[in-house]
């Protein structure tokens, strides 16, 4: 099932590409015989924006500039694609409910979608896998 996308398939797959690549420079921290704390977010399934600044702080460090700049320069249209090619790529929606995926990723926005798509573990994997589902 193809679809057409506001945003190109390979910007779609740049973004991939580069958050891949940022992932790997980010440094293991766990001890050894430490697994580290987790804590669960039961919204973190939402498209939510910390305070200004707060996410990107943390990450900024690890992420190559052209991945932050590809992200922050997506238009509303094209930031709830790319949220909707990852929900579809991780199995959240089927291939057949993208538009369906794309207004939920509107609907739930509240500001930028770079802090949560870049918080999302296998964030480039799902993007990967949603372009496939969507045959673009």
């Amino acid at each position: 099932m193809a679809v057409n996308l506001s945003l190109s398939a390979a910007t779609v797959r740049m973004i991939a590409e580069k958050a891949r690549a940022a992932s790997a420079s980010v440094p293991d921290s766990y001890e050894d015989g430490h697994e580290g704390n987790v804590n669960f977010d039961p919204d973190a399934a939402t498209l939510q924006v910390l305070p200004e600044g707060l996410a990107e702080e943390a990450h900024d460090d690890y992420l190559d500039e052209e991945l932050v700049e590809l992200m922050s320069d997506l238009n509303i249209d094209e930031s709830a694609e790319l949220v909707a090619i990852t929900w579809i790529g991780r199995g959240d929606y089927d291939a057949a409910d993208f538009a369906e995926a794309v207004l939920q990723a509107k609907e739930r926005a509240t500001g930028s979608a770079k802090p949560y798509l870049l918080g999302l573990p296998h964030f480039p994997d799902h993007l990967e896998n949603g372009l496939n589902e969507l045959g673009v």
